[in-house]
């Protein structure tokens, strides 16, 4: 496969998240504790743990710009110390394995969607599609999202260097 990051939030928007108990959009987060199945959190890329809180809000997409852009909802660890980065190359990231259906959505150079490379899979079945979005060399970015509500589970670059 093409050499590639799943890309989290920024560290700064955690931070600022945290810090503030606003979201991208000025709304005051929501505070859930988790107390079933999903609840994937957008900075370490792994899901919340039962009894951990969860804050919820609208995160504006970096990419795609333009027509396709959209904020999406997302969950984030209201504790720091439960939420270290993700910063692991070449590996999918465990809240898109765990999830049941994904979206796997391929855009170009000028964030327009490439239709023909757009493809829902089960997440644990993501890893094909996902290395033909990044070998076609129309790419410049894939976001893959939960397929049913349609939130960005998360952005995924293209590495040039092998590492």
């Amino acid at each position: 496969m093409t050499a590639f990051r799943c890309t989290p939030i920024p560290a700064e928007t955690a931070t600022r998240w945290r810090e503030t108990g606003r979201d991208d959009r000025g709304h005051a987060l929501i505070r859930r504790v988790v107390d079933g199945p999903g609840f994937p959190c957008r900075h370490c890329l792994r899901l919340g743990q039962p009894g951990q809180a969860m804050l919820l809000g609208s995160y504006d997409l970096p990419r795609p710009r333009g027509i396709y852009w959209t904020p999406s909802p997302i969950f984030l660890h209201a504790n720091e110390a439960d939420c270290p980065r993700f910063e692991a190359r070449d590996s999918i990231a465990p809240t898109v394995l765990a999830n049941g259906l994904v979206s796997v959505r391929a855009y170009d150079g000028e964030d327009l969607c490439l239709y023909d490379l757009g493809q829902v899979t089960e997440g644990a079945d993501v890893a094909a599609p996902l290395a033909r979005a990044l070998a076609d060399p129309r790419t410049a970015h894939v976001n893959i999202h939960t397929a049913r509500p349609g939130c960005l589970l998360v952005a995924v670059e293209r590495l040039s260097d092998p590492a």
